[in-house]
Formats: structure tokens, C-alpha cells, sequence
């Protein structure tokens, strides 16, 4: 009997190719489009009043979902997402960005809606698998599964798949895993998928889409003006508009003039509408040597005991920097990289590797140089 599986059809050219290759490789197929933000309500889901939201191309991208399927002879549902988004993802987001910290959103909206809520649903239809259109790779075992990084280094998203649990996992298929995003395209135009084959990658929020990121956080995390102050003179440089829309290491967008610079953020005082900024030489600032990782999703076998060389990206699309880690608890890290990295940022994700294999992830908690944190280091010198 032929596995049924459930792909995730975003309206984009990956997934179409992915749901190509499963029926292609004998799968019984059927596709799904997931709804999870609610594009065109002037309240939200909590009933708070918000402005139309004309942006989100969601409907555009079901039915270029709905022509892909159609092409392909496979049946698209279509299911509702949009309270388990918001109480899993978006709530978590915007309590994450109110304490000054930079979650990744992406990385949630995988872990709770596409390999959880969408997996239930699938299993609860009576599917055996779900599969998505990501570039990563998976490598199903008698024990476990080992999640490896896609073919296409510049396409790689295991970073974003680093909360996903083993045993969903163990239930997944990522069947472009293999190819090139030059490569996917091919197929697209070859199969005439006219709609995706040449559309635009998303680089918005996950499912918010693409929009301008302050102007929409402003909806939910009310502006307020305060002072942007050089950390080495303690002097006022500016004016920013909120410190919960600014990211430690950002150098754009700050408004200060002068002949000094480039200024970049070293630090937020969230309490007193505070931002810390620094020019010329980053290293005393933002090279950390060390920081602190919590809620690990493990996803190898083996949990080391001692310390564990390994490889680690603390952000997407970075090179791989060489750490040294080591369990303080079940499920918390201490990451040890002498060499320095900058711009390692509380609240967002590290995630380990070990040469191809996605070890799993986990939040950045604190950041220290040299045994001191950062947050320490500010407050000593604005005493």
C-alpha cells in the first residue's frame, strides 16, 4: 500500500516541486494550505481593534496553491491555523520583543504549527507522513531520525528546523532536500507551473508575510520616544523611537548625524527607554566569548556528558563558528567560543552542527565577554 502523505502547499515554487517529486516517487499525495494569520480582520483574533491589513498576499498564494495542485492532479484542503499561530507564535513573539530581546518567529511557527498543529491534523485524517518544501534533508534510521543540512548551502533551513521534535521528525519528508534552488526552478518551468516557477522567495514573517516590520510591530507594541546614548562618552547622540525595534549589532536606520560613526547598538535599557550605541572599533562591544542557551531541542542520540566540540550558526546564514559546549542541565548550554563572535543576541537561536548533521537548537539567554555579560558591562559604565 502506497504512504499517504500530506504536503504543506504554500503557493510558493518550492513546495510545488516538492509535491511534484513525492507523486513522481509513488506517494499517494495530497496537499494542504495552511491559513494561520487572519489578512484581511480590522481586529485581531483577541479582539483588539487593528488597521486593515491589505499586505499579506495570503490569498493570492492559495489560489497560486490551488493552480499548482490543479496542474498536478492532487487534492488541495485548505485548514485554520489562526489561534494556535497566535497563542503558540505571536504572543510568545511579542512578550519576547517587549523584554528587548529578538525572537525568531520562524523557527516557532515550525515548531508549534507545521510540525505540530499540521501534523496532528495529518495524522488525525489518517495520513502516515506530513512533508514540507524545505531545503533540508532527513535521514530516517530504526531508532531515530538525523536531520541534515540541504544540499544548497545558500538555501539551507535546518536553522529554522532546529525545535522541530524527534519524533515528528521521524514523520516528515523534505523531498528537496537534495536539489539546488536553481535546480527546483528548472523543474517548475519544465512542468509549466506557471504561477510559482518564477515567483519571488518570501523574506517576510513566517505566514505575516512581507510589510514594513516597524510600521506593523507599532500596531501591537506601542511607540515610545527616548534617548540614544554613546556607551563610551555616555553623552546623548539621538532620539530613537522605541528600544524594542532596534538589534543589538544594528548599524541602519539609527538617525545619528555627526561626524563620527558608523554607530551600531551595543545594548538596551528597556526599563528607561534607553539605547546604547558605539562607533569604530565593535570588539570591546559586540565580540562576546561566550553565552548561555536555553530549551535545547536535542536532537541527537547522544547527549554529551562532558564538553562537546562542535559547530554552531547564531544566526541565519551565518559561516559556522567553532564552539565547545557543555550541559548545565537537561536542557540548558553554556557555549564557550574564546575566538569571539559578534553580534550573538539574547533571544535569538543557536543551533548546532556536527559537520553535516543538525544537532538541534536552542534561545540565547545572556552573552559574556571574557566571563562578564554584556548587560553587566553596560551597567558598570553608566554608573
Amino acid at each position: 500500500m502506497r504512504k499517504k502523505v500530506l504536503l504543506g502547499l504554500s503557493g510558493g515554487v518550492d513546495s510545488a516541486v516538492a509535491a511534484y517529486l513525492l507523486k513522481k516517487e509513488g506517494y499517494d499525495v495530497t496537499c494542504a494550505f495552511m491559513r494561520n494569520w487572519d489578512s484581511f480582520a480590522n481586529n485581531d483574533i483577541m479582539g483588539n481593534p487593528t488597521i486593515t491589513d491589505d499586505v499579506c498576499p495570503q490569498e493570492q498564494d492559495y489560489l497560486d496553491a490551488k493552480a499548482v495542485a490543479d496542474k498536478l492532479g492532487l487534492s488541495l484542503l485548505r485548514v485554520d491555523f489562526v489561534n494556535e499561530y497566535w497563542n503558540h507564535v505571536f504572543t510568545y513573539f511579542l512578550d519576547e520583543y517587549k523584554k528587548g530581546r529578538t525572537p525568531n518567529p520562524d523557527i516557532l511557527c515550525n515548531k508549534h504549527i507545521k510540525f505540530d498543529a499540521f501534523r496532528k491534523y495529518a495524522i488525525g485524517l489518517g495520513f502516515d507522513t506530513v512533508a514540507t518544501g524545505h531545503y533540508a534533508r532527513v535521514e530516517h534510521l530504526t531508532s531515530h531520525s538525523v536531520l541534515l543540512r540541504g544540499r544548497d548551502n545558500n538555501k539551507d533551513q535546518t536553522y529554522f528546523l532546529c525545535q522541530v521534535s524527534q519524533d515528528a521528525l521521524q514523520s516528515t519528508l523534505f523531498p528537496i532536500g537534495n536539489l539546488k534552488k536553481s535546480e527546483v526552478r528548472a523543474i517548475a518551468e519544465s512542468l509549466e507551473l506557471d504561477t510559482v516557477m518564477k515567483k519571488k522567495d518570501s523574506t517576510g514573517i513566517c505566514f505575516i508575510g512581507e510589510r514594513n516590520f516597524k510600521e506593523f510591530l507599532q500596531n501591537y507594541l506601542p511607540s515610545k520616544d527616548g534617548k540614544i546614548v554613546d556607551i563610551d562618552t555616555l553623552e546623548v547622540v539621538g532620539n530613537h523611537i522605541g528600544v524594542l525595534y532596534y538589534t543589538i549589532g544594528q548599524r541602519k536606520g539609527l538617525g545619528i548625524g555627526g561626524n563620527k560613526g558608523p554607530w551600531f547598538v551595543i545594548g538596551k535599557d528597556v526599563e528607561k527607554n534607553i539605547l546604547y550605541v558605539a562607533n569604530g572599533d565593535e570588539t570591546s562591544w559586540l565580540h562576546t566569548t561566550s553565552c548561555i542557551v536555553s530549551g535545547v531541542n536535542w536532537l541527537h542520540t547522544y547527549k554529551p556528558k562532558n564538553e562537546f566540540q562542535c559547530s554552531a550558526k547564531f544566526r541565519y546564514r551565518q559561516q559556522d563558528n567553532d564552539v565547545t559546549i557543555q550541559f548545565i542541565n537537561n536542557d540548558t548550554v553554556f557555549v564557550s567560543y574564546p575566538q569571539g563572535i559578534s553580534s550573538v543576541t539574547p533571544g535569538q537561536e543557536a543551533v548546532f552542527y556536527l559537520n553535516e548533521e543538525c544537532l538541534g537548537g536552542g534561545v540565547i539567554e545572556n552573552v559574556f565577554i571574557k566571563g562578564l555579560s554584556l548587560q553587566e558591562k553596560i551597567k558598570r559604565r553608566v554608573k
